[in-house]
């Protein structure tokens, strides 16, 4: 069996992402495919949901990370996840691993949980499809009885805010910018802005 060093950009290779999916239905990850998967037969097969990472925390994770939508990457290779092949996923690796927090304490998640765009791009989350990603998140979070944190990563994120705080009122809150080029290009003070966000989440998760 191949054994794979956890970096950036590791799922763009095949016998990786085939790696990954055989953990799907291991124990502490299984309540997630499950719900998965009952999300997918619901929704129809016309909406692409990309599945939770099994390196990460999975329903013994003590931090959710929030972000808003799947991006092409997260749908070629069927897993939310920091080894997807683009530059989101890996300044969001980099700055875990800045910030000295471990992945098997982490899970992440978008409000929106299907993806949004076409075949070329992903387009921006609209009030409606926040909506209805929002009506999952108390089943989510059924799911994870050990949360302490919850990070709202971008500002679209936030959108879910009240029903977090509703679900789980004393769970530990954060925000910080979203890890995208775009976001760090326009504004480079934003990458210190999230690790300095994620030290602050390490510290209280001490």
């Amino acid at each position: 069996m191949v054994s794979f060093v956890d970096k950036p950009k590791l799922l763009a290779d095949l016998q990786a992402r085939t790696d990954r999916q055989a953990q799907l239905h291991e124990s502490h990850i299984a309540p997630l495919t499950e719900f998965i998967e009952a999300l997918r037969h619901e929704c129809g097969p016309d909406m692409s949901i990309p599945d939770f990472d099994p390196w990460d925390g999975g329903i013994d994770a003590e931090i959710l990370y929030l972000l808003e939508a799947p991006g092409p990457q997260a749908v070629a290779s069927g897993f939310i996840s920091r080894n997807n092949s683009d530059e989101t996923a890996k300044n969001f690796f980099e700055l875990n691993a800045a910030a000295k927090i471990p992945r098997k304490r982490t899970v992440t998640w978008n409000v929106v949980p299907w993806y949004i765009g076409n075949s070329k791009a992903i387009r921006a989350a609209k009030r409606t499809d926040l909506e209805q990603g929002v009506h999952l998140l108390p089943k989510l979070l059924s799911l994870l009885p050990r949360l302490r944190a919850v990070v709202f990563v971008g500002r679209k994120a936030e959108y879910a805010r009240e029903t977090i705080m509703e679900q789980l009122p004393n769970v530990k809150i954060f925000y910080c910018p979203h890890p995208s080029p775009q976001c760090l290009n326009t504004n480079p003070a934003n990458r210190q802005r999230i690790l300095d966000v994620l030290r602050e989440v390490a510290a209280a998760m001490s």
